[in-house]
């Protein structure tokens, strides 16, 4: 089982049964990726790890989990170290890349990143647009339905 530790927060959000989906969050430090997870946890996401991710491939599914020094912690900058409920593990279903607003293309190509030898769908998006957590939302029901994007 091939593992891998990153810089990195995923948060679960729940697709309509129920299941947890997970989404990888990547960028530098003060992109946005923990403000952007509390918003989403806000929103009805749980957290699964923030700062530190390990992944893990098992049979061609990502997994992404907490390392246990930081279960259930959020950083959340001006305010401190948070406990919050957490989930982990959890399949990550995709990865957003968290990039400035100019850097995040009007229309996006389709892209995967290989991540322990498992392509996931990756999508670019600026981390404190106030749209970012509905982008989220609509970006899982793509990869759930690449389909229904008209290009």
């Amino acid at each position: 089982m091939p593992t891998d530790n990153i810089h990195g927060t995923v948060v679960a959000l729940a697709d309509a049964t129920g299941a947890p989906q997970g989404v990888l969050l990547r960028g530098p430090s003060g992109s946005g990726k923990s403000d952007l997870a509390l918003r989403l946890i806000d929103a009805g996401a749980v957290l699964v790890a923030d700062d530190r991710v390990d992944l893990s491939a098992v049979a061609n599914i990502l997994w992404g989990a907490v390392p246990a020094p930081l279960a259930g912690l959020l950083e959340v900058r001006g305010l401190g170290i948070l406990s919050v409920p957490h989930l982990s593990p959890v399949p990550v279903v995709v990865v957003i890349d968290l990039v400035a607003p100019a850097d995040v293309a009007r229309l996006q190509p389709p892209e995967t990143i290989d991540l322990l030898d498992i392509a996931v769908p990756c999508f670019r998006l600026a981390a404190f647009e106030a749209s970012a957590v509905a982008k989220i939302r609509a970006v899982l029901a793509v990869v759930k339905a690449p389909e229904k994007v008209i290009r």
